[in-house]
């Protein structure tokens, strides 16, 4: 784990949930090659093994009413923990600023995630060079707004 990532994650979601979503949700990402002004979200999921809610702040772009998310973990060789809790539970809870609401996740395939991929690089061109750095197929995440949450 990059620890410098993880305590920016940690003190954004601190900063995130603390104003109820006041600050946050605009995030300043040139430290790590993105734009001064990026949107997040935070995803809450479910724990696959330990059923206990976890919350992750999160770059997301907004495409035709829906939610789109990447499961970068910087170009690591893995998966991230929170997608394979939403692969598991595709329930999910989302905070986009003020607003909090349940969603349902689905993974993108073929032309759509080729189609959404592009819209996220353009949004956060660090993205291209994490799918580098890895072998994995970066996953794209599509989030809808669903009904009763978690």
């Amino acid at each position: 784990v990059d620890l410098g990532r993880f305590m920016h994650a940690q003190m954004h979601l601190r900063a995130y949930r603390e104003s109820g979503g006041r600050e946050g949700h605009l995030f300043d990402a040139r430290f790590a090659g993105g734009g001064a002004a990026v949107p997040t979200l935070l995803l809450t999921t479910r724990g696959r093994r330990t059923g206990r809610q976890h919350t992750m702040p999160l770059i997301y772009g907004a495409v035709h009413g829906a939610y789109v998310i990447i499961g970068s973990k910087g170009g690591a060789p893995t998966q991230p923990a929170w997608y394979h809790n939403l692969v598991a539970e595709p329930r999910v809870e989302l905070q986009i600023g003020t607003e909090i609401f349940p969603a349902r996740a689905r993974v993108a395939a073929g032309e759509e995630r080729a189609r959404l991929w592009q819209h996220m690089v353009a949004l956060y061109p660090p993205f291209a060079e994490y799918q580098g750095k890895t072998t994995r197929e970066i996953p794209v995440v599509v989030l809808e707004r669903a009904g009763p949450s978690l």
